[in-house]
């Protein structure tokens, strides 16, 4: 059944109550039904919050374009298709910086990330702009124990690349530095999939970056509560430990010839 989002837009905030620096961004593939209640809880905390449909297939992105033609401060951009994550935030990334934008909140649409830490984070990155504030994640119960044993490992690997400690590599609840990011992601072919929230840390602590991490708690929802997930344990642990070796051979570039 479609859902009437006219009165839940109506009594969200104006976008002319906050600023015009810093946006949420969203990427989003069959992302089921879950892409509505995140985006109306992002949108709650926040103004303007954009998605990017990676080449979906399923109903949420007519759900998300219901809920745009009531408020203004809700965009979507679509793929014509699935490019992967890193992706679909860099097709984000410059369109929110045409727009003006210097800094992007990304955010997964599946309900895992906390859409009340939004402010919180924004004023962290307000408050030091050259800074990527990181989220450390706050794991529950469910919490699959494969995923966070396999990030401890990523965790590690990171720390060594960058040659200081990064914080947690995997997890997605960042505030970045628009024009940074986007040049770090032009210098390589990678940073395009699953493969993005590790290389982008590391990428952007080897340029200097200053790094700010804030708690915040992390969902793992179930089927029953409309829980979808595209990682593949076998074809994106491949490509996690690809791009591992990727960067770490550009690690021994960047410590014998440090970029100025």
């Amino acid at each position: 059944m479609a859902w009437d989002y006219g009165p839940l837009m109506a009594a969200l905030p104006s976008p002319g109550l906050f600023g015009q620096t810093h946006l949420v961004l969203m990427p989003s593939f069959d992302s089921g039904r879950l892409l509505a209640r995140t985006l109306a809880a992002a949108r709650a905390a926040w103004a303007p919050v954009w998605v990017v449909i990676d080449g979906s297939t399923d109903h949420s992105p007519a759900e998300a374009e219901a809920m745009a033609r009531h408020d203004p401060a809700i965009r979507v951009l679509r793929l014509p298709r699935n490019q992967g994550k890193g992706a679909a935030i860099r097709h984000g990334l410059r369109a929110a910086q045409a727009g003006g934008f210097t800094h992007a909140l990304v955010m997964d649409a599946d309900g895992q990330h906390p859409a009340d830490r939004i402010a919180a984070f924004m004023a962290a990155s307000a408050a030091s702009p050259d800074a990527l504030v990181m989220g450390s994640p706050v794991f529950g119960a469910e919490a699959p124990w494969a995923r966070v044993a396999g990030r401890r490992i990523s965790n590690w690997l990171g720390a060594i690349e960058a040659g200081r400690p990064v914080g947690d590599t995997l997890f997605g609840f960042r505030v970045y530095p628009i024009a940074p990011l986007l040049a770090v992601m032009a210098a390589g072919s990678g940073m395009r999939r699953f493969d993005f929230d590790p290389e982008a840390v590391v990428r952007l602590a080897w340029r200097g970056t200053p790094l700010i991490h804030l708690p915040a708690p992390v969902r793992y929802l179930g089927p029953a509560e409309g829980g979808v997930s595209h990682f593949n344990y076998l074809r994106d642990n491949l490509l996690l430990a690809a791009m591992h070796l990727r960067i770490a051979g550009a690690a021994l570039g960047h410590l014998v010839r440090p970029p100025p």
